[in-house]
């Protein structure tokens, strides 16, 4: 039997006080600005984590050495409304190129100043179901104030 039991997606939203072009530009373009250097899987100490805003583009943490880890690869991108991408992190939480948990998020419009932005972190089942359930137990505990810090930055500029 070949078929992967399905483990649940991790579903986060949050609420911006910031226009939709400026929200999707904090998250992707501005992620060194809000994604704290404590929480990587590369070399220490980190000097700063980036997104390359674009399709096949990287999420990567670069170490004061300039040791590149890449933590993710874009594999859709539609800005400003969403990105999607593959996470390549293992449940050891060190980077694995072969996992394939995906990071979907979308931004909608809430009139002119304000915007929703769902974030669903799914497909942990291609981890294996003791890898899986726990990158997910990891994720679901994770997202909430990393997206928290995400909302800070985003509101600290955003009209």
């Amino acid at each position: 039997m070949s078929e992967l039991a399905a483990i649940a997606p991790v579903h986060k939203t949050v609420h911006v006080r910031a226009p939709i072009a400026h929200a999707f530009e904090v998250f992707t373009s501005g992620l060194t600005r809000w994604w704290p250097t404590t929480h990587g899987v590369g070399r220490k100490p980190i000097q700063k984590v980036l997104m390359e805003p674009r399709l096949g583009g990287r999420w990567l943490e670069i170490a004061q050495d300039g040791t590149e880890t890449p933590v993710a690869t874009i594999i859709l991108w539609e800005p400003p409304h969403r990105f999607v991408m593959l996470w390549q992190i293992n449940a050891r939480w060190q980077p694995d190129a072969a996992m394939r948990s995906e990071v979907d998020v979308r931004f909608t419009a809430d009139g002119a100043d304000a915007t929703h932005v769902e974030l669903v972190h799914h497909k942990f089942e291609t981890m294996g179901a003791e890898a899986g359930a726990s990158m997910r137990k990891d994720v679901d505990g994770g997202w909430p104030g990393l997206l928290g810090h995400f909302v800070e930055e985003a509101e600290r500029g955003g009209s």
